[in-house]
């Protein structure tokens, strides 16, 4: 996927003054591209508008304008797009329990490798990750993924995890296929 350039970010006061309408815009952009799998997986697909918008709103609440901090954010988070024939995902580890959360993020040190994006032809494309967010002894709760799909729409999400509690499969809809795969063509 193409990355986001310096010339499509507004500075954060004009950002400001729109927000409210690019906010809900980006909002229906991230609707289908946020796939579930079982009781704690939220996989978050990203693409050039949900970056955009993380850009502008770091810059709105740091209050960015200088040049050398808006290209850091912008690098920073061009870094969860899927390079050509990927799609990059942020992946949401959600466990409402505090008392139990570290227990599961150690147990479940080696989710990443489980994952999957499955394709027409049954093939399972498992992820890269960002080697950042996985400790030695624990699972950070938020992993940044790269699946290489070579261009192909996937038609399901999952996870094959031993743990019963995260292991899961689901289906994409025609609208979220719709959607990953005009990000595919973003090239």
């Amino acid at each position: 996927m193409r990355p986001v350039q310096r010339s499509e970010i507004l500075d954060y006061v004009t950002y400001t003054d729109g927000r409210e309408a690019l906010r809900a815009a980006v909002l229906a952009a991230k609707r289908p591209r946020r796939l579930h799998v079982g009781r704690y997986l939220t996989f978050l697909f990203e693409n050039r508008d949900t970056v955009r918008y993380q850009v502008q709103e770091m810059m709105r609440v740091e209050h960015l304008v200088r040049e050398a901090d808006i290209q850091h954010e912008l690098d920073t988070y061009n870094e969860l797009l899927g390079g050509p024939g990927e799609l990059g995902c942020t992946l949401l580890i959600e466990i409402d329990d505090a008392s139990g959360r570290g227990e599961k993020l150690v147990a479940w040190q080696g989710l990443n490798g489980h994952l999957y994006l499955e394709l027409a032809d049954g093939t399972r494309v498992r992820p890269t990750w960002d080697e950042r967010q996985v400790g030695d002894d624990r699972l950070s709760s938020v992993q940044y993924l790269k699946f290489d799909v070579g261009g192909a729409t996937p038609v399901a999400i999952g996870c094959d995890f031993p743990a019963e509690d995260v292991r899961g499969r689901s289906a994409l809809t025609d609208e979220q296929r719709a959607a990953l795969a005009a990000d595919l063509a973003d090239a």
